[in-house]
């Protein structure tokens, strides 16, 4: 991101307008991650983690969870709403604060290399990828398959407007975009799309959304 963007979102943190955080543990993290199936003991990379109540989740089911957040505040408030005592030390350009199964580095995730996250076996991907400007997603993804392995599978939700009166069946297509973005390293599968009105923060109005989860595979290296 721009260092505007970086700017905004600690000034989010700052005035403690995060209304984008979700107070519970994600549904369909909950619902569709066992079919992912990543083996217990699995090391999962959360991007632009928040304090994402969902790798608590990740932990307790004996998941190691490495997650980058550029908010320093977001991530004292984690650990302390969470009621854990963290370690926290310098790691290059990052603070690193760790509890048990939880490690949290803190910075900017444009910045971090493939040595300071360590070995990654699953990224889960809790809506970072649309809460991005359109004009930056090309570079997240981009950053995304030079700081983890091929072999790493995505768990990708995203929340997404929906045009009033469109079909489900309509949904079922991955969306260009992402496709668009993905298909060159990754097999994308559209697994769940669950559509439903809700109320504009800013206008009021009812509006209809749709909350997808993608399931991304790594592909085989060409011949």
């Amino acid at each position: 991101m721009t260092d505007r963007d970086n700017q905004l979102w600690l000034r989010l943190w700052r005035e403690r307008r995060t209304d984008f955080h979700q107070r519970g543990v994600n549904r369909l993290l909950s619902r569709f991650w066992p079919a992912f199936a990543p083996a217990t003991g699995s090391r999962v990379f959360v991007p632009l983690c928040g304090k994402s109540l969902d790798m608590l989740w990740l932990a307790e089911r004996g998941h190691d969870v490495i997650g980058v957040e550029l908010s320093p505040l977001a991530v004292a408030a984690f650990f302390r709403e969470n009621h854990l005592q963290p370690s926290k030390h310098r790691q290059g350009r990052f603070t690193l604060w760790r509890h048990g199964r939880i490690a949290i580095l803190c910075g900017d995730y444009f910045a971090l290399a493939a040595a300071d996250l360590g070995p990654v076996d699953s990224v889960y991907d809790r809506a970072a990828l649309t809460a991005l400007p359109p004009t930056v997603r090309a570079r997240y993804v981009a950053q995304l398959r030079r700081i983890v392995p091929d072999s790493a599978g995505v768990f990708l939700l995203t929340l997404e407007d929906a045009e009033e009166g469109a079909s489900l069946q309509q949904a079922q297509g991955v969306d260009g975009e992402l496709a668009a973005l993905y298909r060159a390293d990754f097999e994308i599968a559209l697994t769940h799309v669950h559509s439903l009105f809700e109320t504009d923060p800013q206008s009021g109005a009812p509006c209809r959304v749709e909350y997808k989860l993608y399931q991304l595979s790594g592909k085989a290296p060409a011949d």
